[in-house]
């Protein structure tokens, strides 16, 4: 009996003892890691729906833009020799089979001035996407066209049903008539068949290339209106190609096979202005070709339009510090409570976790209404203020609970502003860390262990 009585006492002792404690605060923190799990998943979903609208929306108002052209298009006449023998008398006749082929032949000069104005969002729910409008010019000028690099007869040439041909991408969001300039002469675009390409094709009408010619060349111009969203870009086919883009957007990112000039470059809150000078040895394709036009994606280049914010990457990197924040928090109720000889039930641990996990629930409902610094200003203030007004009724003094409040309010800061920063995250969170772990050190350095 004796003995039943001590071992009852000991199980008692080692409920109450630190390491029970410790062991019971630990498995409720990885219980509440179900929680977590679940609001990082509401995140995610949120974060699915807006990519769905977004999509939405570019198919309604634009896509990316991606311009290949204007190609001068001339149809030439190509033989073939084919041979036919009489089944009746063994006879054999030679003949030749006419066909029309294709060639194409790309700018000596090209210029692009495109201007962009970004357009007012479009809502869809709770959801915004900005999209934008771009004006943009083209110049140049074809020289005359070799065809004996291509092994072209010039008498099979059809010098009079020429045309410009023009590859982009979206073409239903533009928005302007669609003509070209040529010389003194006018012409119309219209949309032909589809390729498999992935671009859309327009032509001009026909017109005769020697009529037009002045000065042993063809000097072009015309001007497209888009919309679009997320992004321009362009091939460079002329024998000397310049781009030059300005627009009111404030976080370009710039793409692509080339770079802008650093000497003209500029960004600032109020947009940016970039140029780009190709030239024809900076890339490894001709002029002129045959059959064919080839598909020269791997050498495009341009403005991505981004937005640096988005709310809910920066809600997904706050929940993935949950596990952090429940940690700490209950490392300093676990201290306190050491320290003071206070005692804390694990009922009153799980309110507590439980008000750690409504933070983030409260964020992201806040912020798909406001900025993300709202929300985490307004979330971050209502958790520690439930939970420094719960501590004090648990703690019995006012001590402590103003200790809580700082330590959380120092966390959340901490948290956030690792939130913000990208190229020093790492630097940052590793520094605050060993601050963190250096603090708790301190601390628990008179506790008891063996109690």
């Amino acid at each position: 009996m004796e003995n039943q009585e001590n071992q009852i006492a000991e199980t008692k002792i080692f409920f109450q003892s630190n390491t029970a404690k410790m062991m019971m605060i630990g498995f409720l923190t990885l219980v509440l890691l179900i929680p977590l799990f679940f609001v990082q998943d509401l995140i995610r979903e949120r974060s699915k729906r807006k990519t769905e609208m977004v999509d939405e929306v570019a198919n309604l108002w634009g896509k990316d833009i991606l311009f290949y052209g204007p190609t001068l298009r001339i149809p030439f006449t190509s033989y073939e020799n084919y041979s036919f023998t009489d089944v009746k008398t063994k006879t054999t006749t030679f003949q030749k089979k006419a066909t029309t082929n294709y060639a194409y032949f790309f700018p000596t000069e090209l210029k692009n001035t495109t201007g962009v104005k970004k357009n007012e969002s479009l809502k869809r729910g709770l959801f915004n996407h900005v999209v934008f409008t771009a004006d943009m010019n083209f110049k140049g000028n074809f020289f005359n066209p070799d065809f004996s690099k291509l092994g072209i007869a010039e008498e099979n040439v059809q010098w009079d049903k020429a045309s410009i041909v023009v590859k982009t991408t979206n073409l239903k969001s533009i928005k302007s008539e669609l003509s070209i300039q040529l010389n003194n002469e006018k012409l119309m675009f219209e949309p032909q068949n589809n390729d498999n390409s992935g671009y859309s094709t327009l032509s001009s009408s026909t017109f005769d290339y020697k009529k037009i010619l002045a000065n042993n060349k063809v000097n072009f111009n015309f001007s497209i209106t888009y919309n679009g969203s997320n992004s321009i870009k362009f091939i460079p086919i002329g024998k000397t190609t310049k781009i030059s883009i300005d627009s009111d957007w404030e976080s370009p990112s710039f793409e692509g096979s080339f770079a802008a000039s650093d000497t003209t470059k500029n960004i600032s809150n109020k947009g940016f202005h970039a140029d780009w000078k190709i030239l024809d040895i900076n890339r490894t394709f001709t002029q002129q070709y045959a059959g064919a036009l080839p598909d020269l994606n791997d050498y495009q280049f341009g403005v991505k339009f981004i937005k640096t914010v988005d709310e809910y990457q920066q809600n997904e990197r706050a929940s993935k510090y949950g596990f952090l924040v429940i940690g700490l928090t209950f490392l300093i109720f676990f201290l306190i409570q050491s320290i003071s000889k206070i005692s804390i039930h694990i009922f009153q641990y799980s309110m507590i976790g439980l008000a750690l996990i409504m933070f983030y629930t409260l964020l992201i409902s806040i912020t798909e209404h406001s900025s993300f610094s709202f929300a985490y200003t307004v979330a971050g203030t209502s958790v520690v203020a439930l939970i420094s007004l719960y501590s004090v009724s648990i703690l019995k003094n006012r001590k402590f609970p103003m200790f809580i409040g700082l330590s959380l309010s120092v966390l959340y800061t901490f948290i956030y502003v690792i939130i913000q920063l990208e190229d020093y995250a790492l630097l940052v969170g590793s520094i605050g860390l060993f601050g963190i772990l250096a603090a708790v050190m301190y601390f628990s350095r008179k506790i008891d262990w063996n109690k």
